[in-house]
């Protein structure tokens, strides 16, 4: 029941039975659309968080902006304050003025003319009060709108973080299900965790320098190879442990770049230079208990039947020098 829940389209009388390379592929295919899932969360997260890094910095510079325009209006207070006392207090004004005082004609024409004059000195200034009052309330809109704007990204990122993660522990959760009630032999494991997309990975990186963790482990342990060449010889292994009875012999996998120097060392050419070893490649195998012998059965066995898992003994292994336990995986025109 547990498993039926789990491996979606899988029927239960299936998933009863022992799992079989069928439900190892489901739990690969299920793990890399996990993992593809969460790469498109994490990536939507993570452009909301720079999206409201830019929010902030917007605003920050909105607020600067504003007490900037607060300070140069603040210092045209007192300037207009006196243009208003200076016109309202003037006891001959006319017109509108005229309102707040009465007076003589001659008088009044007079305070007008002052009126104007004082006017006309301060229509720079006015029109400048004007443009500073008229961005400040720009710059205090963009700011609340920045504000709002930010608190609703803090809240979208806040959601967002709480989807990924309550999503990573549902689907950690569910591969882990899956992979319990898989009853899991050595080679399966091995197949289940050798990634066909580590070799395009392995091979970016230099001869003899591949990192660990883009290889694949052998069942033979200590050993590894790049994991298309590890694919193909789990098969090739038990193919041959069917026919002999036990696993293959393996004396040496992937070499890295110091090894290949001490080897070098202590068979100076005959080993090949450090660097350009196929051992580096992970794609190169030394074998041991009968197949290092020509003529014996199990490489018999191996020459004949190797291709058909993407193995081969390279032809200048046969004379120069004459290496019967090394073998490679592709083709011979993969090296030239």
């Amino acid at each position: 029941m547990m498993v039926s829940l789990v491996v979606t389209g899988v029927p239960p009388e299936v998933a009863a039975l022992a799992p079989g390379i069928e439900e190892v592929e489901e739990l690969r295919r299920k793990a890399n659309d996990a993992r593809d899932e969460l790469e498109k969360l994490d990536k939507s997260w993570k452009d909301q968080q720079t999206e409201l890094k830019k929010s902030k910095k917007r605003l920050r510079e909105t607020l600067e902006q504003l007490a900037v325009a607060d300070a140069e209006f603040e210092k045209m207070r007192e300037p207009l304050a006196e243009l208003a006392n200076s016109a309202y207090q003037a006891p001959t004004a006319s017109g509108t003025l005229s309102l707040f005082g009465m007076a003589a004609p001659g008088e009044a024409l007079r305070g007008s003319a002052d009126v104007s004059f004082l006017a006309n000195n301060n229509n720079g200034m006015l029109k400048t009060a004007k443009e500073l009052r008229e961005r400040r309330e720009t710059l205090a809109n963009q700011a609340q709108d920045l504000q709002s704007s930010t608190a609703v990204d803090q809240a979208k990122i806040a959601k967002q973080k709480k989807t990924l993660f309550n999503r990573i522990n549902q689907l950690t959760n569910q591969l882990n299900k899956m992979l319990k009630n898989l009853d899991l032999d050595r080679d399966t494991r091995l197949t289940l965790t050798c990634d066909t997309a580590l070799a395009e990975e392995a091979s970016q990186f230099p001869n003899g320098l591949i990192p660990s963790k883009y290889l694949c482990k052998l069942p033979q342990k200590g050993f590894m190879l790049r994991a298309d060449a590890a694919l193909g010889f789990y098969k090739l292994n038990a193919a041959y442990k069917k026919q002999f009875g036990r696993d293959m012999c393996v004396r040496d996998a992937y070499r890295d770049l110091a090894e290949q120097r001490r080897i070098y060392y202590q068979r100076p050419g005959f080993a090949a230079i450090p660097g350009r070893s196929n051992h580096g490649l992970g794609q190169a195998l030394d074998l041991c208990g009968g197949i290092e012998s020509q003529g014996t059965s199990q490489f018999n066995w191996l020459e004949a039947n190797s291709r058909k898992y993407g193995w081969f003994h390279p032809s200048w292994a046969y004379v120069s020098p004459f290496e019967p336990w090394h073998w490679e995986f592709g083709t011979e025109a993969d090296r030239e």
